[in-house]
């Protein structure tokens, strides 16, 4: 059965045709409104009231000069209706629809002005109840009419208020609802781009406007070609470090049956320099174990062992914090990382110490030495690839550098941050601040 492919409309023709939507919608409504509007009714006392004032009023102009009309017209005006004479009727405002069903109550308590061409028209819709409007005199002038107060009820204008505040309340959530659907799939992208960027694959479904959908489906394509090298790197990676860890093997074996001298130590230190070497390039790299996941682990626990093992190979080394403290992490590689900011910070200083500060919003672990530390405007590039800073440290150093880089990779792999600094006594200061998501609650 072949799926039916609906046409892809650009993101662009998309928006137009939710605003010719909304417009329509709109244009809809006003008219409604104005024909809502032709029905506006008073009450009957109202009505005979208004009817007998025009009746009066209209006789009383025709009687008089053309000279006297503005002049009685100003008498006639009461604190209920402002009355002015004019040749011709002042144009109405453009939103100031006709009121027929109050002209036809006007009409019924008064039928002569019935042939007085009587027009009646809300002034301000939606705003106030004030009506205005106008009558033809018998020389073809105009006595035009305006309620000093609304007449209306409270009610008719609590409704018109609704009806107009509705539609429009409408129309913006009717927007949103639509806007928000046409940009569904960006979103979607947008979550699985970063979640791609902390290594997971997250194919994304192929709908939406025609750009969109090109750029998801490249999107597909690039994690595709992503996991590919990734899978081919980690795959040449194991074979390279089994190929290369069998030899330095026999070496080392090779090495038991040399008679104990200096040469045989030389030959043992280089061995487990280069395997020390190994180990870091793959563990940097990521071809030296399959994913972990995270689980519950102990960092107090975990810091003070580094600690205590430190002391136990003759080294100056102290751990200060609680003495438990769990927290959700990859025990594997967040170990590694705290070995290598231990293993640096006493391969550089004479004195380690280990900080562990939990808080309500983050995790802090802080590993102090006393060495010569970093100069400062080295302290962001120490942390690339394949960077030494030996005459900055003053000795010598194993490997290829990777030490600092494997403890930012395992941290951000955390969502933690890792920060140097050096300390205002001497010394070097590595602080990893982990977020408050790893915390383990205990119920």
């Amino acid at each position: 059965m072949t799926r039916f492919k609906r046409p892809a409309i650009g993101l662009l023709g998309q928006v137009v045709a939710i605003l010719l939507l909304t417009l329509l919608i709109e244009f809809g409504t006003s008219t409604l409104l104005y024909e809502r509007a032709s029905s506006f009714a008073v009450r009957d006392d109202e009505a005979h009231r208004l009817a007998e004032h025009l009746v009066i009023s209209r006789r009383l102009m025709n009687e008089r000069a053309p000279a006297q009309r503005p002049a009685m017209a100003t008498e006639l005006t009461t604190d209920r209706y402002a009355l002015q004479w004019s040749i011709a009727l002042p144009e109405p405002p453009r939103i100031s629809p006709s009121l027929n069903e109050m002209r036809r109550q006007i009409v019924e308590w008064e039928p002569s002005l019935r042939g007085s061409d009587l027009r009646v028209r809300l002034q301000s819709p939606g705003r106030s109840s004030v009506v205005a409007g106008g009558l033809r005199l018998a020389d073809g002038s105009w006595l035009y009419f305006r309620t000093l107060e609304p007449v209306a009820n409270i009610n008719l204008a609590f409704e018109r208020i609704a009806l107009a505040l509705i539609p429009a309340i409408a129309l913006m959530v009717l927007a949103g609802v639509l806007l928000r659907r046409a940009f569904l799939p960006l979103r979607r992208l947008a979550l699985a781009a970063e979640q791609v960027g902390r290594g997971a694959v997250v194919p994304v479904e192929e709908d939406g406007p025609g750009e969109v959908r090109r750029v998801v489906t490249a999107f597909n394509r690039m994690q595709d070609r992503i996991q590919a090298l990734i899978a081919g790197r980690t795959q040449a990676l194991a074979a390279v470090g089994h190929d290369l860890r069998t030899p330095l093997a026999r070496l080392h074996l090779r090495t038991e049956a040399l008679a104990p001298d200096d040469t045989r130590e030389a030959i043992v230190r280089d061995v487990e320099e280069m395997e020390a070497m190994i180990t870091s390039l793959l563990a940097f790299l990521g071809g030296d174990a399959d994913p972990e996941r995270p689980t519950a682990v102990d960092l107090a626990v975990m810091c003070a062992t580094l600690a205590d093992d430190a002391q136990d190979r003759g080294r100056d080394a102290a751990y200060e914090g609680p003495d438990h403290c769990e927290w959700r992490v990859r025990r594997i590689g967040f170990k590694r990382a705290l070995m290598n900011l231990v293993d640096n910070a006493l391969h550089y200083g004479d004195r380690v110490t280990v900080t562990l500060i939990p808080g309500g919003e983050s995790l802090t672990i802080r590993v102090e030495d006393d060495g010569p530390g970093i100069p400062d405007d080295e302290l962001e590039h120490v942390l690339e690839p394949f960077v030494r800073l030996d005459p900055a440290r003053g000795r010598d150093t194993v490997g290829f550098g990777l030490g600092l880089p494997i403890v930012q990779l395992a941290v951000a792999t955390e969502g933690g941050t890792l920060t140097l600094a050096n300390r205002r006594e001497g010394g070097l200061c590595a602080q990893i601040v982990l977020p408050h998501t790893g915390r383990v609650q205990h119920v």
